[in-house]
């Protein structure tokens, strides 16, 4: 069939692709070189499975960007990137680090940034969505967690959309020149941040990362600098994308938007719906590390499956009309994965995405499309990059 995650028809809408290969071919050979797993019930056993399945695909990845410069990050293993025991003794440490204390005290502060940007909307009328209110909060979020200075926040995104931009394709000439002096400044930025932490710690999880450092659960410096890296790419980008995904799907449900205006206590059931509907990360990745039988087929040791999350999120034999917007759905969904690697951030993620919506509709109680959406490719996420509105 042929699928690529990169085609710009696949970028604008994957999901009748989705179901063609969930009905003809559950598990396809893309023509990128890897295999394509889209059914429900086999995206999930390859995520229970990391004994079989490996997430180390991913950790090649992280390191085959960092090869771009050498000097600039450390070779110390990922948290994205590693299996059990390894995995387990990371996840162990940065869990006392990300708290869900930590993350319920964030709550007023998120609320206040969310209302504040939408306040400072330049133009009566109209609003770009991303550039007002997804891209910036939770930039704002993960730096007020790690306790980064706000003045570096536009570093901080701008770091983060180069590391995404490397992972989806080669990276141009040009790229390539810009992911080296950024990954410079990052280290020399984060490592000036790491010692001032160890002199005079705050409330803070770089601080709580350090820590760990001289605890009975040892982090090593490379790998408190990995981890920090992961939080500024998948802290951002995927709750960004969640708030896009969330506003295209009331744009394209009028009857969802009346009822959720109406009665906002149900917008953490549209957060939810959306990770189902239109999920921020389409795809992730496991190596084979035998011989499996999967979804008629055979998959050998050593080669790659890409898990469609979108897809198996979409699949009728899981949910009932997968392609209704329904805010009564209760069935689980796979948008934060499964298992040993199911997503540090998802209960963050959830309460930015509910605040940031709120906020929206309390200030603007209209709001209609203002333009064609203008969606950002690439290979693991889906969201908007531009989304205009007219509001009211």
């Amino acid at each position: 069939m042929a699928y690529n995650p990169l085609d710009p028809g696949t970028t604008r809408d994957p999901y009748p692709q989705y179901a063609r290969l969930r009905s003809e071919a559950p598990l396809e050979r893309s023509e990128l070189g890897f295999w394509v797993l889209s059914r429900y019930e086999d995206v999930g056993a390859v995520l229970r499975d990391p004994r079989r399945f490996s997430s180390g695909v991913l950790g090649d990845m992280i390191q085959g960007v960092k090869s771009l410069s050498p000097e600039g990050l450390g070779a110390g293993e990922t948290l994205l990137g590693t299996d059990p025991p390894a995995h387990s003794r990371l996840r162990k440490i940065v869990n006392r680090a990300f708290t869900p204390r930590r993350v319920a005290a964030l709550e007023a502060r998120i609320r206040t940034l969310a209302h504040e940007l939408l306040a400072a909307v330049a133009v009566p009328g109209e609003v770009e969505l991303m550039g007002a209110l997804a891209v910036p909060l939770p930039v704002m979020v993960i730096a007020e967690i790690l306790g980064i200075d706000p003045a570096r926040r536009a570093d901080f995104k701008r770091w983060s959309d180069e590391i995404l931009a490397a992972i989806a394709a080669p990276p141009s000439p040009e790229l390539r020149a810009r992911l080296e002096r950024s990954f410079l400044e990052r280290a020399a930025y984060l490592e000036e941040v790491i010692e001032a932490r160890r002199l005079a710690p705050r409330d803070d999880v770089i601080s709580a990362l350090v820590q760990a450092e001289a605890g009975e659960d040892v982090m090593s410096e490379e790998e408190v600098g990995n981890f920090l890296v992961l939080l500024l790419v998948a802290g951002n980008e995927t709750t960004t994308n969640l708030i896009g995904n969330a506003v295209l799907a009331l744009l394209d449900h009028p009857p969802v938007l009346d009822t959720v205006r109406t009665i906002p206590d149900l917008v953490p059931d549209l957060v939810e719906e959306t990770l189902r509907y239109d999920s921020p990360v389409q795809l992730t990745l496991r190596r084979a590390t035998c011989d499996v039988e999967l979804a008629e087929g055979k998959v050998c040791a050593g080669e790659t499956v890409a898990l469609l999350l979108g897809s198996a999120n979409r699949d009728e034999r899981q949910f009932e009309e997968p392609d209704r917007f329904d805010l009564g759905r209760r069935a689980p969904h796979l948008a934060f994965g499964y298992g040993t690697h199911f997503c540090l951030g998802a209960h963050l993620a959830r309460i930015e995405a509910e605040l940031a919506l709120r906020a929206l509709l309390a200030r603007f109680p209209r709001l209609e499309r203002g333009g064609a959406v203008e969606r950002t490719p690439s290979l693991l996420t889906r969201g908007p990059r531009t989304l205009r509105l007219r509001v009211a």
